[in-house]
């Protein structure tokens, strides 16, 4: 069994590594991913706030116990943001093309906020910082929906995949390095839910990253996924019909 110190790297590289699969596999997601997988590779950075009351694992350098920062976080949250953004597309075979502003959205710059401005008030409640990420992350994706309704099957169909892709990763970690997630879990702060050995808080994250993470770019960018044709060309007016 691989020593506990490395295992936080190498399953962060294991979602790297399926991150690279698909970039090097769909030429026409590229984009798509390496942008939506640079705008989440900063969110790795908050991980002092989840070191340890949510888990303390071993890192590079002992860099998360001695400062609560670990280049691992930045890899893993990298490589979820690309994976993110494009499940959806593989499995609908879907390509992501402009559409013109429609709906409501003078609410656009608010409903991107929506995660900072519910995770702040939350996380001074003092609880434990995942339950006001998970909420954070559900609100900005309600949020991006009400703005982009068309944007609404993407989401919810996205956040399935994405948590599905994570428990699989969840239980890979779970089985082919037993006992690490009561060593590294703060499993007595949480809620002791554990379907499978695996800490219903990680499912939730995996939930609630899916769904916000899996329509943001086209939020942010004023696109949205349409069916591939035949040769690769979709054909759309400007309000966005195929």
């Amino acid at each position: 069994m691989i020593g506990y110190h490395y295992i936080w790297l190498f399953w962060a590289l294991a979602f790297l590594l399926a991150f690279i699969v698909i970039y090097g596999s769909f030429r026409e997601h590229r984009t798509l991913m390496l942008r939506a997988a640079l705008g989440t590779a900063p969110f790795g950075l908050s991980e002092p706030l989840f070191v340890p009351a949510y888990w303390s694992p071993p890192s590079l350098f002992d860099l998360a116990q001695r400062t609560g920062f670990d280049l691992e976080s930045i890899i893993f949250s990298f490589s979820i943001g690309g994976i993110g953004a494009v499940l959806y597309n593989l499995a609908a075979r879907r390509v992501t093309r402009p559409v013109s502003p429609h709906g409501p959205h003078r609410f656009h710059r608010f409903a991107l906020a929506v995660p900072v401005v519910v995770f702040l008030p939350l996380l001074t409640l003092g609880w434990n910082p995942i339950y006001p990420a998970v909420i954070a992350m559900a609100a900005g994706a309600g949020a991006a929906v009400l703005c982009r309704p068309d944007l609404g099957a993407k989401t919810i169909y996205g956040g399935l995949l994405f948590l599905a892709l994570y428990a699989i990763f969840m239980i890979a970690l779970r089985f082919g390095a037993p006992g690490y997630i009561e060593h590294v879990w703060n499993l007595p702060a949480l809620s002791g839910l554990v379907p499978g050995g695996i800490p219903l808080e990680e499912l939730l994250f995996g939930g609630a990253f899916g769904l916000y993470w899996a329509s943001v770019y086209e939020h942010l960018t004023w696109t949205r996924p349409f069916p591939r044709a035949k040769h690769g060309f979709v054909r759309t007016d400007l309000e966005g019909r195929v």
